[in-house]
């Protein structure tokens, strides 16, 4: 840890000397000369990868759509693996940290690495797997969900990995989606001192058959299922289906040569909640987010040889695949994951981690932040943490006292904190604060990564001042990393994100403002999808799966401030004709939710309504219903076609 605090100028933090003197960024030059030639800018970070055949043309735009270093040819694994080899192959790349306390970790060195992903790779091979077919993968925090990545990458086959905390039906819709052949799991894994039987939920993913009187759902077009024992627990088992991860790749080779990926291909599939309801698959394809995850990584951690960078974020995640996987191998840096709660068995478990394995980037969710200062308060002083170099923040906009709390509690004032900002189609951050530069301001993500043009909006597309509040967007020549489309969709890739204010305009759905100085304030989301501890969840999709029970008229889902998760989902329902409230049926409710999309998305209330306020072209006015919780004014109510609804629901909120 810097031996000095941070020098503070009003409510500025600013990078020490010291830290300045040695990040790879000092000053604000480099701002300058990207803004001067964007796609140049780019391109030079693209040559210092490895590239099998070179691009012919840095950057291409036929709005809405974009290309990046077309013509040119690259595999992602020889960047994160085979590159490291001459001079770091007996680096550590991959540290695991197991839930038990008794279970010992699990360390691969870069070479321990690449065997392993050959390994993997040839068996995906003789299980038919090749370039452009889609491979599933269903794991938890363990080493087999990298590995597994990897080796998709290696033989071109596109990876779509589902966060394990899923249900069987949200693994199944996205197995529908992207008809995988092979899906990837594990037996179990262990959550809070628990067992989760995971096969279990695979295996459901794959039935048809109707449940709970409720229609089934066509089967997917898995083949095969792999299986990795983690928690050795008992799980059924289909003979000509299902593998054993280890029995296949026990005999084979240490080599599998990587496919040669055009620029353009797709590199993963990556699904987020949409405000219909049905989630999103975001493409990213292959040269441009290599280039966009080593850069972002390499500058905005001030990544060095002896770090030890510890995302802890879900692989499931965007954040867990740029952050917790390619972005520290495509820089040879050492990275860490871990496969329990941060504040399991006792709340200081990922201050024990951090002390254990020296950790020098910490990369964390506001929910978990607010969580930690809950739990802990003021840090006992036996956690120096003075290894910490870099502290950092993701998922959500952070509030003041959480912020003030991780700068004070953990980065002891000393450690610069990064509140970065991005979003499951950027592929990489794109707003925040470099550490050698600054500043650093609470609640404050901070200035454009560098060559990233943005711009904060009102509704006629007029550029908004200082301190105005409006909608944020990306500007062209768009950072190389960002999605290229929605899985088979691409009339709703369009209708997202190139329709508000024309084609050559990117729409984020967030709004924002920004201070006098142009350091940038994130405000939430514009659309219909909350964030449950830093999670994007659809309230359509959430609707869905509670009115699919034929007991549900009507409901509706707003998100509600919470202390500790940022926002989560209250359900107002509906009941059909004739049909009681009674405490059951919210039990039922809240296990529809469970079981169609998982326990993340558990609403924090329930409650039973004679009808829903709606405009007279029959509009829920959810605006209202967030109101009348939260205890704000309600505006205009001349809309509406049911006012007597509001009083209604507000007597039952009360009571």
């Amino acid at each position: 840890m810097p031996k000095d605090k941070l020098p503070r100028k009003n409510n500025l933090y600013f990078p020490t000397t010291d830290f300045k003197k040695k990040a790879w960024l000092k000053n604000t030059n480099i701002y300058k000369e990207a803004k001067k030639n964007p796609i140049r800018f780019w391109g030079k970070a693209a040559k210092e990868l490895f590239w099998s055949r070179k691009w012919e043309k840095t950057f291409s735009h036929n709005p809405p759509y974009f290309h990046w270093f077309s013509g040119g040819k690259i595999n992602i694994t020889e960047n994160a693996l085979d590159r490291n080899l001459k001079e770091r192959k007996n680096k550590v790349a991959l540290i695991w940290e197991p839930e038990p306390f008794e279970e010992k970790e699990r360390i691969f060195t870069y070479y321990q690495l690449f065997r392993e992903v050959n390994r993997f790779a040839n068996a995906l091979k003789k299980l038919g797997v090749k370039k452009g077919d889609r491979v599933g993968i269903y794991l938890p925090m363990i080493p087999e969900i990298i590995i597994s990545m990897l080796a998709c990458a290696r033989i071109g086959a596109i990876h779509a990995v589902v966060f394990s905390a899923f249900s069987s039906q949200a693994l199944k819709v996205r197995l529908q989606d992207t008809q995988a052949k092979v899906l990837i799991t594990a037996d179990g894994y262990f959550r809070r001192g628990k067992v989760i039987n995971l096969k279990q939920n695979a295996d459901a993913a794959l039935m048809g058959e109707p449940r709970h009187g409720r229609e089934g759902i066509k089967e997917t077009k898995v083949e095969k299922i792999i299986v990795v024992k983690r928690a050795d627990n008992e799980v059924a088992w289909q003979e000509n289906r299902d593998y054993w991860w280890n029995d296949l790749v026990k005999n084979e080779k240490n080599w599998c040569k990587p496919v040669e990926m055009e620029s353009e291909d797709i590199q993963f599939i990556l699904y987020t909640s949409g405000s219909t309801g049905k989630p999103k698959g975001i493409v990213h394809v292959c040269g441009g987010y290599t280039v966009q995850a080593y850069l972002t990584t390499k500058w905005i951690f001030d990544l060095k040889e002896d770090d030890i960078f510890w995302s802890t974020a879900d692989i499931g995640w965007i954040t867990g695949h740029t952050y917790s996987c390619y972005g520290p191998l495509l820089n040879g840096a050492t990275f860490l994951i871990f496969e329990g709660s941060p504040d399991w068995p006792t709340p200081d478990r990922w201050c024990q981690i951090i002390e254990k394995y020296g950790v020098t980037i910490f990369y964390t969710a506001p929910t978990a932040i607010r969580m930690f200062a809950k739990q802990l308060g003021k840090i006992e002083k036996k956690f120096k943490f003075d290894t910490l170099r870099i502290i950092a923040s993701v998922g959500e906009p952070i509030d003041e006292s959480a912020w003030q709390w991780y700068f004070q509690e953990v980065g002891k004032e000393k450690c610069p904190l990064l509140d970065t900002w991005w979003q499951t189609e950027t592929g990489g951050i794109l707003i925040t604060s470099l550490p050698g530069i600054g500043p650093f301001k609470a609640v404050f993500a901070g200035l454009p990564f560098p060559a990233l043009k943005v711009d904060i909006l009102d509704d006629t597309k007029r550029s908004l001042s200082a301190g105005r509040q409006g909608n944020l967007v990306i500007l062209p020549p768009f950072a190389p990393g960002m999605l290229r489309g929605i899985y088979k969709n691409q009339e709703k890739y369009v209708e997202t994100y190139w329709s508000q204010y024309g084609n050559k305009i990117y729409f984020t759905s967030d709004g924002a403002f920004k201070d006098k100085k142009g350091l940038i304030r994130i405000v939430g989301r514009v659309d219909d999808v909350i964030k449950v501890a830093g999670h994007r969840i659809s309230t359509g999709e959430l609707e869905n799966a509670i009115s699919r029970d034929k007991k549900v008229s009507e409901c509706a889902v707003v998100g509600i401030p919470d202390e500790i998760k940022g926002e989560v989902p209250l359900t107002f329902v509906v009941l059909a004709t004739g049909l009681k409230a009674g405490e059951e049926m919210k039990k039922e409710i809240i296990e529809d939710v469970r079981r169609e999309i998982g326990p993340i998305a558990l609403p924090k209330k329930v409650y039973f309504v004679k009808d829903l306020p709606k405009t007279r072209s029959a509009k829920i006015m959810r605006r209202i219903l967030k109101r009348l919780w939260t205890k704000e004014e309600l505006g205009d109510l001349s809309t509406l076609a049911n006012p007597e609804s509001v009083e209604d629901i507000k007597k039952i909120i009360q009571t």
